[in-house]
């Protein structure tokens, strides 16, 4: 199902208005949030019964609004996101101005930032302005979801808006840790997914 400049427009305002959406993504089917709205996270967390204490990614739909919001970026770490993103990949950030704490968890000091490849039937998502708080849309600890239908029941009718963008590949981002990279160079996997080790060593050394 190809996603529309409404839909888009519909899922700022969603945000925008305290709701909590499910939306497609370039891995699986996600949940999101104004990552500023107390309410809102708290509510996003309690329909996927997921711990307050586990920290979630800030999702931008384009990698130039991410690069915006973040000016405090290294050189390095610039040039990493500018190389990765977008892509299946969550990248762990030093949060050296304690951005978005709601979705930081207990550690205020990084930052887990996805900016997803929104091609082909989910092209018209990349003109959404507002990032959101981001998690998988399952409940914790079951299987994420490739197709809106594998979301549950629960969720789909706890948000307050649905969006279908069809089959998805189906695996959970790559999650690499670039808090040292700045610094000395140094990163590394925390959580294995579609970009393959290689492709991140030829882009980060």
């Amino acid at each position: 199902m190809t996603l529309t400049a409404e839909d888009a427009h519909r899922l700022e305002e969603c945000v925008a208005g305290g709701g909590v959406a499910v939306f497609p993504a370039d891995t699986v089917y996600g949940l999101g949030c104004d990552p500023e709205n107390r309410a809102a996270v708290e509510r996003l967390y309690a329909l996927k019964g997921r711990p307050p204490a586990r920290p979630a990614a800030v999702m931008f739909f384009s990698l130039a609004v991410a690069l915006e919001a973040l000016p405090e970026l290294g050189v390095r770490e610039r040039a990493a996101l500018e190389a990765l993103l977008p892509g299946p990949l969550t990248l762990l950030l030093p949060n050296r101005n304690r951005r978005f704490p709601l979705a930081c968890g207990p550690d205020p000091d990084t930052l887990g930032v996805r900016v997803p490849l929104l091609e082909g039937a989910l092209a018209a998502l990349g003109a959404v302005r507002v990032p959101v708080v981001q998690s998988s849309a399952n409940i914790s600890g079951e299987a994420d979801a490739r197709r809106l239908a594998e979301v549950s029941a629960s969720l789909r009718a706890g948000a307050d808006l649905v969006l279908d963008g069809g089959e998805l590949p189906g695996t959970a981002s790559t999650v690499v840790d670039l808090r040292a990279y700045e610094d000395c160079g140094e990163w590394h996997i925390v959580r294995a997914g579609p970009v393959a080790p290689s492709e991140l060593e030829r882009v980060l050394g």
